[in-house]
């Protein structure tokens, strides 16, 4: 998947990646929206943020939080 204009596989990468993309928008929802841009689908759960890959909706990872 793309992260900072590469592709990677990398969750390290796609957390980072995933993170700071949050901290420029004001909610949730927007974030969320903009992940899927990038091919990314994003689910809160009580294990933490699911991050699955579109467009198979295939989980690639989960993030603390």
């Amino acid at each position: 998947m793309f992260a900072e204009n590469k592709i990677t596989h990398d969750m390290t990468e796609i957390t980072a990646f995933l993170l700071s993309e949050r901290e420029k928008v004001l909610s949730e929802a927007e974030w969320k929206f903009r992940m899927r841009g990038y091919g990314y689908n994003i689910r809160r759960t009580d294990a933490g943020i699911e991050v699955a890959k579109l467009p198979q909706n295939t989980l690639i990872g989960t993030i603390a939080g």
